[in-house]
């Protein structure tokens, strides 16, 4: 694997460790956590991984401004201001959505990290970005752009070092279950353990796309990958495991499963996981084990991907405040 430049935003190797009351509560298989959620920057998550990358790069091009985009309680715009603050960058940041009357959760942490926001459609979103990145360069900055969710084949490759990094804390799981959304992170993963020689099998729950959709744009991605870290494997959407059984209301919207699954992890390991992204990949890794799809023998371990601030987020207040 071709090293990439990087800049330390991170705090690595995040931890790994066992879920035993968890695993014992659903009599299931041997169950751990890597802790994403702890990478460490304004309350970490997988995004910190991909903006050591990109920000690199962006320093590279010598930009002075970072643009991307994503939903009003996005965690990698919360992410993506943070690394700005940190750099030294200004940061854009294009919301999707209407501007509340009290920012709470990843919004009030955007507007505390100091980025600017621009407030769209989700139709608007892309061409927004586009006419925020020309307008900006127009004046005589020099944008650097980061698109949804940083999944590109530099963002993603980051996950091919986390998986490596994983491989040298000598847990050797035989599977790892995570939330899919924008593809990069299990884009980095299938290619790092394609190059790394990994056996075990990587599962995507998705949290808002059909897998028809999502499977084309990880195989996609991860060949891309590949080819940035020097390599030129083939993949196909066999190699591809997505469970889209899981998108309940639609995207961000909590229902029941989520909310047992915030509960659990709380009250049985002491873990955080939200609403939006980890608490639906929980719920469907809970329901998954009480129907047998792992092995007891198996180690099952759980990729926590963060978003911690968004069980703070007017939205889930009420729902929240309601577990008992």
């Amino acid at each position: 694997m071709k090293t990439l430049p990087r800049v330390e935003l991170a705090h690595l190797p995040t931890p790994v460790h066992p879920m035993p009351r968890l695993s014992a509560h659903l009599g299931g298989p041997e169950l751990w956590i890597k802790r994403d959620d702890l990478t460490g920057l304004a309350f970490g998550g997988n995004k910190t991984r991909k903006l050591e990358t990109l920000c690199a790069a962006a320093q590279t091009e010598k930009a002075d401004l970072l643009i991307t985009a994503g939903a009003i309680q996005s965690n990698h715009c919360r992410q993506t201001a943070a690394a700005a603050a940190r750099l030294g960058f200004d940061c854009v940041l294009v919301l999707v959505g209407q501007a509340p009357e009290i920012p709470s959760a990843n919004l009030m942490l955007d507007q505390l990290l100091g980025a600017e926001i621009r407030w769209v459609s989700k139709a608007a979103r892309d061409d927004t970005l586009q006419s925020v990145f020309a307008e900006t360069k127009a004046i005589g900055r020099r944008p650097f752009l980061i698109p949804y969710g940083g999944s590109n084949p530099i963002g993603a490759a980051a996950y091919a070092f986390a998986l490596k990094e994983l491989m040298g804390q000598d847990l050797n799981p035989d599977w790892i279950v995570f939330a899919s959304s924008s593809g990069g992170t299990q884009a980095g993963l299938l290619a790092g353990a394609r190059l790394l020689g990994y056996r075990g099998t990587i599962l995507g729950i998705s949290v808002d796309e059909h897998a028809s959709n999502l499977k084309p744009r990880i195989v996609r991605l991860s060949k891309e990958t590949m080819g940035v870290l020097g390599e030129n494997l083939s993949v196909t959407e066999n190699d591809v495991l997505v469970n889209d059984d899981y998108l309940g209301g639609g995207y961000a919207v909590m229902g029941d499963p989520e909310r047992e699954a915030i509960e659990l992890f709380a009250q049985y390991e002491g873990i955080l996981v939200d609403p939006v992204y980890t608490g639906r990949a929980a719920a469907g890794f809970i329901d998954l084990i009480r129907k047998g799809l792992f092995n007891k023998a198996d180690r099952v371990l759980f990729w926590h991907t963060g978003g911690t601030p968004a069980l703070f987020a007017d939205t889930y207040r009420k729902d929240l405040g309601a577990i008992a």
